[in-house]
């Protein structure tokens, strides 16, 4: 059974001399920002580096993914706030010790940017 490859499509128009941007998530709901600077944050090498963690470490926690990265455990959840905006990870609640985790899961596969001018 071939795997189903999840595609995260990202349009930016120009529109009087602005850009803003329409992302679509696989289920095919749309959300809009006016501002690029959220997407601009999307596309850094921390934000690469940590996608890349969850995926091929699979941590349990947002705590163990800190350890991995060896960054701040702040920074690390803004991180994932932003991306998890964007449809790219996906957090899974459980709970251990009577205290809740939140696992990142990796939710996409493949992004596709166009540029409307």
């Amino acid at each position: 059974m071939a795997k189903t490859i999840k595609t995260r499509t990202i349009t930016i128009s120009e529109k009087g001399g602005t850009f803003s941007t329409i992302f679509r998530r696989f289920k095919g709901t749309k959300s809009r920002s006016s501002e690029i600077a959220s997407l601009r944050q999307l596309l850094s090498n921390e934000k690469a580096r940590l996608l890349h963690i969850c995926k091929i470490k699979n941590p349990s926690s947002i705590y163990e993914l800190t350890k991995l990265l060896s960054r701040d455990f702040k920074a690390v959840r803004q991180d994932i706030r932003l991306l998890e905006q964007f449809g790219f990870i996906e957090l899974i609640s459980s709970h251990k010790h009577g205290r809740e985790r939140l696992r990142p899961i990796v939710d996409a596969d493949k992004v596709v940017i166009t540029i409307n001018l």
